[in-house]
């Protein structure tokens, strides 16, 4: 069986991140190509292009072969959308794959459309959260969800990171009961643990105040991941917790107007930008608290790392994160856009150390129903059920025969 995947751009999101692992993964199973576009628009710093580009390797290593498409951006460029679908439709002829797997919501659509007129036998997509609130202006949403309704036409199976995902999707009619799978973004809980050594040691290393408790938040720099709200929370959780101290790991574009807003909000110091980490795994298990208060969210692969790391969580009940989340037991949620209640539940965590400490141990417990290995049966299961395909009126099958490799059977 051959599985083309196609995603706008491969950069260190958590879409990108979870694509790029799941094709390392079944490579060995299944022959497997990853279309992707340039990037440009993320910018990468040097750092983030090594650590994209040793992941690219070990992903080759095991098999995946990579095609740039240049033309394929995020942002809605109707020349360049249209030269992105021309060049999907001449890929897919050349490679001729048994399954059309798309990912994020731009390569969703122009995926699914090139594969749709190639007569690909089976088309696969997720979305890695939806886009119809947050992300754009009403406009643009409400464009996104007409087409993705369009889209769902071309589609055999779409795979939503969460129940909470899910029950959109069938809300918003973007996907028919029985038409749409719940496979959770994997995360290497390996590479994640609770820390061990000197905590203070490992803190002053990265110029961060051993004494503080540091609350983190790992993540894009963005009005839909709720940043602005987490830093207007802060002097709300100062006055009770003066000498709490707050990370930003990650970068993206509020990173000034929050640097600037910072500076007028703390004299003191306490707020720290670290920019985006290769070393994520090991600054998140030195936090006393991680945040996400997210606008929208289709899961939320960090809550998950955190949790691995014995790390206590706040979040926005936003999309799917209620799913990982169970409020009181592995996280508090508080109301997304609300800042005096993520505010009330950071002063919680931080003035409870018996309740963190439950959350922490809770969380560690409740991590692994997300691990890599339960993505990747789950994936498994799901390709392995195209295998031998049967036709169908929604997605009528060439007469050609899926190709000679084919899933191992456990």
């Amino acid at each position: 069986m051959k599985v083309l995947h196609v995603i706008t751009r491969l950069d260190r999101g958590g879409s990108a991140q979870n694509t790029l692992l799941a094709c390392r993964e079944l490579a060995t199973e299944v022959e497997t190509v990853l279309v992707h576009g340039l990037g440009r628009e993320s910018r990468l710093t040097a750092a983030e292009e090594a650590g994209l580009a040793r992941d690219k390797a070990a992903a080759a290593a095991r098999g995946v072969r990579f095609i740039a498409a240049g033309a394929l951006v995020r942002r809605i460029s109707p020349l360049l959308d249209l030269c992105a679908l021309f060049a999907l439709v001449r890929i897919i002829r050349r490679e001729r794959p048994d399954v059309v797997h798309t990912h994020t919501s731009k390569a969703g659509l122009l995926g699914r459309a090139a594969a749709t007129v190639c007569r690909v036998p089976r088309i696969v997509h997720t979305p890695h959260g939806h886009v119809f609130h947050g992300h754009f202006g009403r406009a643009a949403s409400r464009l996104f969800l007409l087409l993705e309704r369009l889209a769902s036409r071309m589609t055999d199976r779409l795979v939503a990171l969460t129940e909470g995902e899910k029950r959109d999707y069938l809300a918003l009619a973007v996907a028919r009961e029985g038409g749409i799978d719940v496979i959770p973004s994997g995360v290497d809980l390996a590479a994640h643990q609770p820390f061990r050594g000197d905590r203070a040691a490992a803190r002053r290393s990265l110029g961060l105040d051993p004494a503080r408790p540091l609350v983190g938040f790992a993540g894009w720099l963005s009005a839909v991941k709720g940043a602005a709200d987490l830093l207007e929370a802060m002097p709300a959780v100062w006055r009770e917790h003066p000498a709490c101290g707050l990370v930003f790991l990650g970068r993206g574009g509020l990173e000034e107007a929050l640097r600037r807003r910072a500076a007028r909000l703390d004299g003191q110091g306490r707020v720290v930008f670290l920019g985006w980490r290769e070393d994520l795994p090991r600054i998140l298990p030195l936090l006393d608290l991680l945040v996400l208060p997210s606008r929208n969210e289709g899961m939320g692969r960090v809550l998950v790392e955190a949790m691995a790391c014995g790390v206590p969580i706040v979040a926005a009940a936003a999309c799917g994160i209620p799913d990982l989340v169970d409020h009181g037991r592995t996280g508090l949620l508080v109301p997304p856009g609300d800042v005096e209640a993520l505010a009330a539940g950071i002063r919680r965590v931080l003035g409870d150390r018996a309740l963190a400490e439950r959350l922490a141990a809770a969380g560690l417990a409740r991590c692994r129903e997300y691990g890599l290995a339960v993505m990747v049966e789950k994936l498994r299961r799901l390709y392995r059920g195209f295998a031998p395909p049967c036709a169908s009126a929604a997605n009528p099958l060439p007469e050609r025969p899926l190709s000679g490799v084919r899933l191992s059977t456990p």
